[in-house]
């Protein structure tokens, strides 16, 4: 009954591993959930991880039992029934046989709709006391028990509500994600002018017995060179307006050495453009002269394009002749060890035979918080 809920939480992105799934089967078996909304909290309990997680498991959960409550109406109606005869009644063996554990729930709905009135001490319909499956106060040994004080609003509608939407690790980033994250890369050395170490001189004071000797140092200086390299035009057109606020916030961040920024289509060829719209280019040559193991290159783009775009070794009108688009790149992962690949696409996009192609030149990250982050620390890494 509940494996289409498995699969939704796995195509939302929530890595729900066998043991978790079967501890949750277990308890749902030991009668710990027993309504929608515990059935909410325990799933939340048992399958997520993190916070992380939970506004993943509140869009499956939203998906796969939405409809699946009493409508206000049909539920205000039942536990007015039941209200009348909650004296409680002693638990015996006897179920309907007629109904199957993976069936309740839509038989509970089905005799919900054709029952019109109070029903009590039978053996079919929803109400109290005697072996049906349904109600309070009776001998059934399996079923669902109705009626009781009400939790507030539905699990589905808490769910609907998304509350756990900012804790999300792969949601798309904006301006200010992008600052933050690429103010990490700062590596700063001591390369500046000489300037007093007081520390080091009071220690060097203290070892001569008072006597004051200065220590100098050099100023740190940030040593990072970042080269932003943008794929633009065609299938990356969607991807536009995030791509434009990665370039903004690292043209807005000034902890860099350098920074210098280049758009290309699809591939790197003989040509990189400084203006791809009027055409102002310099040649991938020069530019990979001018580069040291201290540039980080952060490449953004999608990778997916047609295999002959990357590997046929031929000749783009004005451009150099006799090497394929990936052996461009690999010239730059050479130059620059230090470089990742940023793909707005989503991972479940990636297998296509350029995008792995160019994931096996670079490490591949998805343009979100939690792809970006681990991007950065690849970037930090020792030459």
């Amino acid at each position: 009954m509940f494996t289409p809920f498995l699969y939704q939480l796995r195509a939302e992105g929530l890595e729900v591993g066998l043991g978790q799934w079967l501890t949750f089967l277990e308890a749902l078996q030991r009668g710990l959930a027993v309504g929608i909304q515990p059935l909410y909290r325990l799933g939340r309990a048992l399958l997520c991880r993190t916070e992380a997680d939970f506004d993943r498991y509140d869009v499956a959960f939203a998906t796969t039992f939405r409809g699946a409550e009493l409508s206000p109406e049909m539920k205000e109606q039942l536990e007015a029934w039941l209200a009348k005869r909650l004296s409680g009644g002693a638990a015996g063996e006897r179920v309907d046989p007629g109904v199957e554990d993976a069936d309740l729930w839509r038989e509970l709905l089905e005799r919900l709709a054709q029952q019109k009135e109070e029903h009590n001490d039978g053996s079919h319909w929803v109400g109290t006391g005697g072996t049906s499956p349904f109600g309070h106060s009776g001998r059934a040994s399996r079923g669902i028990r109705t009626g009781g004080p009400g939790g507030g609003r539905s699990a589905v509608q808490v769910a609907m509500e998304r509350r756990w939407e900012n804790y999300r690790t792969d949601r798309v980033l904006d301006v200010r994600d992008f600052e933050v994250a690429l103010r990490a890369l700062r590596k700063l050395v001591r390369e500046g002018q000489y300037e007093l170490d007081l520390p080091g001189t009071i220690d060097r004071t203290c070892h001569n017995a008072g006597e004051i000797e200065i220590v100098e140092q050099r100023a740190r200086q940030n040593q990072v060179h970042v080269v932003l390299l943008m794929d633009a035009g065609g299938s990356m057109s969607p991807h536009h307006e995030r791509v434009s606020q990665l370039f903004t916030a690292a043209a807005r961040t000034k902890t860099f050495k350098s920074f210098t920024s280049y758009t290309f289509h699809n591939c790197v060829y003989g040509w990189l453009y400084k203006d791809i719209e009027q055409l102002d280019r310099v040649r991938a040559e020069r530019v990979l002269a001018d580069l040291s193991p201290h540039h980080r290159l952060i490449f953004v783009g999608d990778a997916s394009m047609a295999p002959y775009e990357l590997f046929n070794t031929f000749s783009w009108p004005g451009q150099d002749s006799g090497m394929a688009g990936i052996d461009w790149l690999q010239r730059f992962k050479a130059r620059c060890p230090s470089s990742v690949w940023l793909n707005p696409d989503p991972v479940r996009f990636w297998d296509h035979p350029t995008v792995n192609a160019i994931g096996h030149t670079f490490d591949m990250f998805e343009l979100t918080v939690e792809g970006l982050r681990r991007a950065i620390r690849k970037l930090r890494a020792p030459v």
